[in-house]
C-alpha cells in the first residue's frame, strides 16, 4: 500500500514524487518505458552517440526545484550557449546573437542600424513582462469562472481565494505601468505584428518569429503566439536569465538527477511497468492496474501523461461527469512537429562562417534555417492543407560543439527540430513518408552548408506519429495539449479544473496538461504536490 502513485516518470513526475516523499508520502512512480524521464531523455542510439531524443535545451526549470532537491550534488549541471542563436543567409552574410549585448548591437547593425538600437529596449520589455508573469508559474490558478454547481462545487473558501490571487496578478500588472498595454498584446497577440511595429530587417523578425512557433501548429501571424516570445526571455537554467542551455551529458542527465534525488527521500521507481488502467471504488481513486493484471493500491494517483490518455484511456466515461468528458474530448492537440536526430563525422561547415575543424561560436546555439517572416507563413500555409512543408522551418542545434562527451573524437550529433509536419496529412502516412521528408529537411540544410549530406552517419526521424507512439504524446504534441489562449492558465486542462484535482477524488494531473504547460520546467509537477499534501 503506497501513500501515492505516479503514474509517468517524466521530469514533471519526477519533481512530484521528490516533493511528494520529502512530505512524508511513500510513493511509488511508474514507468512504461525502460528508462526514466518521458520526454527528457538521453539514449545511445548508435555506438558511441548519445542523443537528447526528444527534448534538447534547458532553460525554463524553476531554479527553487534544482535547489530543494539538490540536483547538482546528482550531476546535473547546465552548459551556457554563448552565442545562442545563428541564422545564415546565401548571400554570404549571417547573424549571431547571444547573452553579449555588444556582439548583438554589432550582428544586428549590419543589417539595420536602427533595429540594433531597438534591440536592447525590445529584450527590455520582454525582460520586464516575464519578470511579472514568472510567480504565476508557481502558482496554482485561481478559478474565476462562474461555472454552474453541476459543473463544480467550489467552497467560499476557495472562491476568496481565487479573488486574491487575481488581485495580486492585477496588482503585478500595475508594475508594468505605460508598458501594460503593449505587455497585453504580448500575451495575447500575433507575434509577427509585434516583431514589424519593432523592427525592419527580416533576418532579425525571422529569426525571433521562430521562437514563436516552436511546438504550435500556428503561423506568426495567428493570435497568441506572442505569448510564446516571452518563455525565451524566462528562466534561469545554470544561473543566467534567458540563456538557454545543453545538459552535460545530454537531456536525461536532468532526468536522472531527479530520479537519484527521489530514491534518496525513499521514492520507489519501476520501468517496464505500463498502467493499464486507474482502479476507482465509489468516486475515489484506490489505486492503477498494470498491464498482466497486477493490482497497486494507493490513496492517491497524480498522472504525468496527458489528459486525453488519463481520462480516456485509464478511466470509463462512466467515471466521470458527462460535461467533463465532453470538455476533455474538446482539448487540442494540434501538432506539426517532427524531430530529426543525426551522428555526424564532422562539423557542417557554413559557407557564410567557414570552418569544421573546431567548434566555432556560430555552432553553439541554435541554428536557425528558414528565418524569414515570409518563408514561415508559407510553411505554414502546406501544413494547413495537410502536406509537410516543401521548405520547413528548422531550429538545428549542435550540442557535441559545447559538450565533447556526447559523441566520437571528431565527430558530433545534432537535433532538428522541425516545423511544420501536421500530424493529420492529406494523403499517405508517416511511417511511408517520414524519410522522404527528412532528406527534404537535410536539403534546406545545405543551402547553407553543402557538405552535410556526406557528413551523416545515421540518423533517425521521428514524426508527430512516433512521438504519439514513443512518448505517449497525442497527436504527437509536445506540450501535452496545445497552448493557445484558451488552454492557459485558469483555463488548462479544462475551465473549472485547473488546480491540479479532477473529478475523482485522490486523482490528480502532475504533468504538462495542468498548468503552466509544455517545457523542461518542473512547475507542474511541484505545484501538483502542494495541492495533494494540503489536502493530505
Amino acid at each position: 500500500m503506497y501513500d501515492a502513485i505516479i503514474i509517468g516518470a517524466g521530469h514533471n513526475g519526477l519533481v512530484c514524487a521528490n516533493y511528494l516523499a520529502r512530505g512524508g508520502y511513500k510513493v511509488l512512480v511508474l514507468e512504461r518505458r525502460g528508462l526514466v524521464g518521458g520526454c527528457c531523455v538521453t539514449e545511445e542510439l548508435w555506438p558511441g552517440y548519445r542523443i537528447s531524443t526528444a527534448a534538447y535545451v534547458v532553460s525554463l526549470l524553476l531554479p527553487e526545484i534544482e535547489d530543494d532537491l539538490e540536483l547538482a550534488k546528482y550531476g546535473y549541471r547546465v552548459l551556457p550557449r554563448n552565442p545562442s542563436s545563428f541564422t545564415p543567409l546565401e548571400d554570404g552574410r549571417s547573424l549571431l546573437l547571444g547573452p553579449d549585448a555588444e556582439l548583438n548591437r554589432r550582428e544586428i547593425a549590419k543589417f539595420s542600424e536602427k533595429d540594433a538600437e531597438a534591440f536592447p529596449r525590445y529584450e527590455g520589455l520582454l525582460t520586464r513582462v516575464a519578470e511579472c508573469l514568472e510567480p504565476v508559474l508557481s502558482q496554482t490558478p485561481p478559478d474565476p469562472l462562474p461555472l454552474p454547481a453541476s459543473w463544480r462545487k467550489v467552497g467560499l473558501g476557495r472562491r476568496l481565494k481565487s479573488g486574491k490571487q487575481a488581485l495580486d496578478l492585477l496588482g503585478s500588472l500595475k508594475r508594468l505601468g505605460e508598458d501594460l498595454p503593449e505587455a497585453i498584446e504580448l500575451l495575447t497577440g500575433p507575434a509577427s505584428a509585434i516583431l514589424d511595429r519593432w523592427f525592419e530587417s527580416d533576418v532579425l523578425k525571422g529569426t525571433l518569429a521562430t521562437d514563436a512557433i516552436i511546438g504550435t501548429f500556428q503561423p506568426p501571424s495567428a493570435p497568441g503566439t506572442a505569448y510564446v516570445l516571452l518563455h525565451h526571455v524566462m528562466g534561469s537554467s545554470g544561473g543566467e536569465r534567458g540563456v538557454w542551455g545543453y545538459v552535460a551529458g545530454g537531456m536525461g542527465k536532468l532526468s536522472e538527477a531527479l530520479a537519484d534525488s527521489a530514491t534518496r527521500q525513499g521514492v520507489e521507481i519501476r520501468t517496464g511497468a505500463s498502467v493499464e488502467s486507474i482502479d476507482v471504488v465509489r468516486g475515489r481513486a484506490v489505486g492503477v492496474t498494470l498491464r498482466g493484471g497486477e493490482s497497486v493500491s494507493s490513496r492517491i494517483v497524480a498522472s504525468c501523461v496527458d489528459a486525453r490518455t488519463t481520462f480516456g484511456q485509464f478511466l470509463r466515461e462512466s467515471d466521470l461527469p458527462e460535461a467533463f468528458v465532453r470538455a476533455v474530448k474538446r482539448i487540442d492537440y494540434s501538432s506539426a512537429s517532427l524531430k530529426i536526430n543525426l551522428a555526424l563525422s564532422e562539423l557542417p561547415d557554413f559557407e557564410c562562417r567557414p570552418g569544421k575543424s573546431e567548434p566555432g561560436p556560430h555552432h553553439r546555439g541554435t541554428i536557425h534555417i528558414g528565418s524569414t517572416p515570409e518563408y514561415i507563413e508559407r510553411a505554414y500555409d502546406d501544413a494547413k492543407y495537410g502536406e509537410p512543408s516543401a521548405h520547413p522551418v528548422i531550429e538545428m542545434t549542435i550540442p557535441s560543439a559545447v559538450d565533447d562527451s556526447l559523441a566520437p573524437a571528431g565527430h558530433h550529433v545534432a537535433s532538428l527540430f522541425v516545423q511544420y509536419a501536421p500530424y493529420r496529412l492529406r494523403s499517405g502516412r508517416w511511417d511511408d513518408r517520414k524519410e522522404e521528408f527528412a532528406d527534404r529537411c537535410i536539403e534546406e540544410i545545405a543551402r547553407f552548408a553543402p557538405k552535410i549530406r556526406s557528413a551523416i552517419v545515421q540518423r533517425q526521424v521521428l514524426s508527430p506519429v512516433d512521438l504519439e507512439r514513443t512518448f505517449g504524446l497525442t497527436g504527437g504534441n509536445i506540450f501535452q495539449g496545445a497552448m493557445p489562449l484558451h488552454q492557459l492558465f485558469s483555463l488548462r486542462p479544462v475551465p473549472g479544473w485547473s488546480d491540479y484535482r479532477t473529478p475523482i477524488a485522490g486523482l490528480y494531473l502532475c504533468g504538462a496538461a495542468a498548468h503552466p504547460g509544455g517545457g523542461v520546467m518542473g512547475a507542474c509537477g511541484k505545484n501538483a504536490a502542494r495541492e495533494i499534501l494540503r489536502d493530505g
